[in-house]
């Protein structure tokens, strides 16, 4: 039988839900960027997901970054096709909330956007990021190319070592190619620009990562 307890662990096959054929459907445009949510994207533009606790917080600071076209979220990293938040909040999908990061890396590169992942949360909690508990929460950068995976790799070795000399624990973080990437239902893309005041438990550890340069957000 599931329980409680069991949202610290993925799911067994047994106990994945089986989710729906129909995509749920999300707005046109970026409610801040006015940039499609959906391909297609300007030519040269690449993707990436990262996965940091509440993606509310995590699609926020993204979006405010110079370089980034636009942002979506939604649940990956899990089995259950188009999941409902209620069901990945669940624990019987397997994903991981994710935010999707459309960028122009002439502007902002991949090891810039890796720097800001690795400083906005803390990639050693597990199952979890600050007070929100359960698979969903989980640390994850999935890659779009073999450039992407290699470079993720590689920061969170150089991360994990700059973490340990800071007297942290050893990394969690999920790092995959990207696998189906499905969107969140409507109110959650751009929540924190629709409700200025809601919950943002995003939070770093507060050590820098030594990959990228510093990026410049919009204001």
């Amino acid at each position: 039988m599931w329980s409680a307890r069991k949202k610290l662990d993925l799911p067994s096959a047994a106990d994945v839900l089986p989710g729906r054929p129909a995509r749920i459907a999300v707005p046109a445009k970026h409610a801040v960027l006015d940039a499609p949510l959906d391909p297609p994207y300007p030519a040269g533009a690449e993707v990436a997901y990262f996965g940091m606790g509440c993606f509310w917080g995590a699609e926020r600071i993204f979006w405010r970054l110079d370089g980034v076209i636009s942002t979506s979220v939604g649940y990956q990293g899990g089995s259950t096709p188009n999941p409902t938040y209620e069901e990945v909040c669940s624990g019987r999908t397997g994903h991981t909330e994710a935010v999707r990061v459309v960028f122009d890396p002439k502007k902002v590169s991949y090891a810039d956007l890796l720097r800001v992942f690795w400083e906005s949360h803390d990639p050693t909690q597990g199952m979890g990021q600050g007070n929100d508990i359960g698979t969903q929460y989980r640390s994850a950068a999935y890659t779009t190319s073999d450039e992407q995976l290699t470079a993720a790799k590689a920061s969170r070795e150089v991360y994990g070592e700059a973490l340990k000399k800071a007297g942290r624990g050893a990394v969690t973080t999920e790092i995959l190619a990207a696998g189906e990437f499905y969107p969140a239902e409507e109110y959650h893309q751009q929540y924190l620009h629709k409700v200025p005041n809601g919950y943002c438990g995003i939070g770093g550890t507060g050590v820098s990562c030594p990959v990228g340069a510093g990026v410049t957000a919009r204001s």
